[in-house]
């Protein structure tokens, strides 16, 4: 989106630093790894000498930190997008400037410029209503806010009319949607009447508030524009690190959750999410991970080892592992869930149907997806967002590889 922004507003977006006048960072604090990269590429860019502003959840969250590593950038805060064109214009008049506490603003119907023709990422609300003990965002992104649905479904319809064939969904907790009466059932179901040939993939939920309108939703999922795809991170196979990370459901609450899912679609594809070491957490209680991961064998696994981030909760919590324990911790997972994608993947062979091109693979190959979210490797002279049918003849943990039929 600040991109688009810029975008219309005259500027040019190049393909590399060496061409730009100036330079835009985009920033994600969610973890430790990304900060450090991120504030060694402030440091760099800052050196040179050019204009820079940094944008995004670094600048609100973590504001000295940003202005110790650019103290010459200028300030964009995540609910002061709008302000992006300003303050690069200011930056190239060599005028540094802070737009940092500004109120959630609609981020649909905005000009883009999309990296990837076919697909369109729809927000449809920042913040959240959860208050989770090891997060940071929240104090970037705030309570929940959520965008009207009439935009968020005129914003949708563009992209269609526009060549896109994936709507992405996205939010903090799309689960928690809510604006003038439309939650996010409803708000799957309009954009599901939007005439056109395309596909809906929903963002990540977490299981308390998925639970609470799982009927609904399983109905929203039936529509055949719908991925049967389903991310709820349940972050540990055990009640007593959940509590303490507040996350506000049970690990039979998230295993009935999948459950219902996967009675009513059989294949469905279930992404979750673990966090390795989180502190206090013992051999014991880490091994409900593993066998929680061994009984569900999620399509995806998003495996994070903790990282303590400054002024949460979990970072003053006794119990902080060392590295070496969160390192192997996050092996183990790996270790046991490559073999369960393998198998899993392994049952798609001798399938056949309908997947969508959505991206350009190496050597001349193309990648799509069925219906269940399956990357599906082909080759042949196809486009992107062409549908086409397939039969898939091999497998491996991450992806299937198939021939047109």
């Amino acid at each position: 989106m600040a991109a688009g922004l810029l975008a219309e507003a005259g500027h040019t977006v190049v393909g590399s630093p060496e061409e730009a006048d100036a330079y835009v960072v985009l920033t994600c604090t969610v973890k430790t790894p990304t900060e450090t990269k991120v504030i060694k590429r402030l440091r760099e860019l800052s050196s040179s000498g050019r204009p820079l502003v940094v944008a995004g959840c670094m600048p609100k969250a973590q504001r000295e930190l940003v202005a110790e590593a650019a103290p010459e950038a200028s300030l964009v805060g995540p609910d002061d997008l709008l302000s992006i064109v300003d303050a690069v214009d200011a930056a190239l008049d060599e005028r540094r400037v802070e737009e940092i506490d500004g109120s959630p603003v609609d981020r649909t119907c905005l000009p883009r410029l999309r990296a990837n023709p076919v697909v369109h990422i729809a927000p449809i609300s920042t913040g959240c209503l959860g208050n989770c003990s090891y997060c940071i965002v929240r104090r970037a992104r705030g309570s929940l806010h959520s965008f009207p649905a009439e935009q968020i479904v005129e914003d949708a319809r563009r992209a269609i009319d526009e060549g896109c064939r994936e709507i992405w969904v996205t939010a903090e907790d799309t689960a928690t949607y809510s604006s003038r009466g439309t939650d996010l059932p409803g708000l799957l179901d309009e954009i599901c009447d939007i005439d056109g040939r395309f596909l809906i993939r929903v963002g990540m939920m977490t299981p308390n508030q998925a639970c609470g309108i799982v009927d609904d939703l399983v109905e929203a999922f039936r529509s055949e524009k719908m991925f049967k795809f389903l991310h709820v991170p349940v972050q540990s196979g055990n009640d007593e690190v959940l509590e303490r990370m507040r996350r506000r459901y049970t690990v039979d609450e998230f295993r009935g959750l999948v459950a219902r899912f996967r009675d009513e679609f059989t294949r469905m594809s279930l992404s979750t999410d673990i966090i390795c070491g989180f502190p206090g957490e013992t051999e014991e209680q880490f091994d409900d991970s593993l066998r929680l991961v061994e009984e569900v064998s999620p399509e995806v696994l998003n495996i994070s080892r903790f990282w303590s981030r400054p002024g949460t909760d979990a970072a003053a919590m006794k119990g902080q592992h060392h590295g070496r324990v969160t390192k192997a911790r996050s092996r183990a997972l790996s270790s046991l869930w490559r073999p369960l994608s393998l198998e899993g993947n392994r049952r798609w062979v001798g399938w056949e149907g309908e997947i969508v091109i959505d991206e350009v693979g190496q050597d001349k190959s193309m990648m799509g997806r069925n219906l269940s979210y399956k990357p599906v490797v082909v080759r042949g002279g196809i486009a992107l967002g062409e549908f086409i049918r397939v039969r898939v003849t091999d497998a491996t943990s991450s992806y299937l590889r198939g021939f047109i039929v």
